[in-house]
């Protein structure tokens, strides 16, 4: 049974949101009273964000399910600079066109994720190149200067990090805590905003911010963070041998973001279906005791509802058909990746390696020596073998139980 009286903490608490608090009583009490409009920062360093952005994500969205008001803040300011939280090295700068155009296109993925409108709890999109770029060097650093100091900033982990490997950290990244600090002084003046919610990582920035807001308007504001989301061997959420697994549908397929849930760990699936999907919790509960084998159903639910929630019921619906054909029926389905083979044919081992089932062609040879890989399920074995397709009929080309493409003339 959850603590907190509001339902938003309850709700974050009892799906397993909630890592650290900077006053739980007093944002526990406001959300009981008040709608309360909370934020969450993404910066645009590419066209879409990737799944480890999402239990961000679904804090918004939760957020807005409890009756308050979810701000998503888009960096296009402090993408020109970079955050250093996890870094090893500086990121590489973009121009101006290209952040505005990676935030039209991240735009579309919280589209699927929150309501947005004029209304009291309606999402809002908001940019912080908005106030950035307009700041008048010397009347910024007179004013908000004085609240940082550098033996301060120099106990953050993003920057002990860098400092201990003896990687360079420019002043220009230096400046980055500052520039998300004042940020939320800005939401706070601009759109009332009471709550920053972030990562773990994020939590130095984030108290900051509540400090800042303090002392320059005697306000007080509120931080939360979620725990690091890590799946059970330890590997971080969203990363895979592919590569990022990403939320937009023209930088991954549906059918490739189903079947990452749909891999997913058994020891994983209780605590990604409460973070990541709507399911109730006492339907959560059933699904992640299934015993031995049955777990598969637990993940395909899983796979699911998250695929529904960022491509739709139709992608979803098609995606868990697909994987139906493939893996139950050894059939080939519809929205598998495809690969044309030109009349001269093609060699298995680029076949493996243009369809991204290997990383290189030395890779792609183990696995062919392995007997991993299937042409229309016959292992070849062979790693100068030429793939011809003498009719219109697709190949179905497999590495292992979970790599599926299809060969097309």
């Amino acid at each position: 049974m959850s603590q907190y009286k509001s339902d938003l903490l309850r709700l974050l608490d009892e799906r397993g949101y909630i890592h650290q608090l900077t006053d739980a009583e007093g944002l526990d009490a406001l959300a009981a009273n008040e709608i309360v409009p909370g934020y969450i920062g993404f910066d645009a360093t590419a066209p879409s964000l990737h799944v480890g952005s999402l239990v961000q994500i679904m804090m918004l969205r939760r957020m807005q399910q409890a009756g308050h008001k979810p701000i998503v803040l888009m960096g296009g300011g402090t993408t020109k600079i970079g955050d250093p939280s996890g870094r090893d090295e500086s990121r590489r700068l973009l121009t101006d066109a290209d952040i505005q155009a990676n935030i039209a296109s991240i735009r579309r993925v919280f589209e699927h994720f929150l309501t947005f409108g004029d209304g009291p709890t309606d999402a809002v999109m908001l940019d912080n190149d908005e106030w950035l770029s307009g700041l008048q060097y010397i009347d910024f650093l007179r004013d908000v200067g004085p609240h940082f100091t550098i033996n301060r900033m120099l106990t953050f982990d993003s920057v002990q990090l860098r400092l201990s490997r003896e990687q360079p950290l420019t002043f220009l990244e230096f400046n980055y805590m500052i520039l998300q600090a004042y940020d939320f002084l800005e939401l706070s003046r601009r759109a009332q905003c009471r709550l920053q919610l972030g990562g773990s990582d994020q939590w130095g920035n984030i108290v900051n911010g509540v400090e800042l807001t303090r002392r320059m308007d005697g306000k007080q504001v509120f931080g939360l963070t979620t725990p690091l989301i890590t799946t059970a061997d330890g590997a971080k959420m969203g990363k895979t041998a592919a590569g990022a697994v990403w939320l937009n549908a023209d930088q991954l397929k549906p059918y490739d973001y189903w079947q990452f849930w749909r891999n997913t760990q058994d020891a994983d699936v209780g605590r990604f279906l409460r973070l990541f999907t709507d399911l109730p919790l006492d339907e959560i509960a059933r699904l992640e005791a299934l015993p031995g084998s049955e777990i598969n159903d637990a993940k395909k639910v899983l796979a699911d509802a998250a695929t529904a929630m960022a491509h739709g019921a139709a992608a979803a619906a098609e995606s868990a058909e697909t994987a139906r054909k493939t893996f139950e029926q050894g059939a080939v389905g519809d929205s598998l990746p495809t690969l044309k083979v030109t009349g001269e044919g093609l060699g298995i081992v680029q076949a493996l390696t243009v369809l991204d089932f290997a990383a290189s062609n030395g890779e792609a040879r183990r696995k062919i020596a392995e007997g991993a890989v299937r042409l229309n399920n016959v292992v070849i074995s062979d790693p100068t073998f030429t793939i011809v397709l003498e009719t219109d009929e697709p190949l179905k080309l497999s590495l292992g139980k979970k790599k599926h493409g299809l060969l097309t003339r």
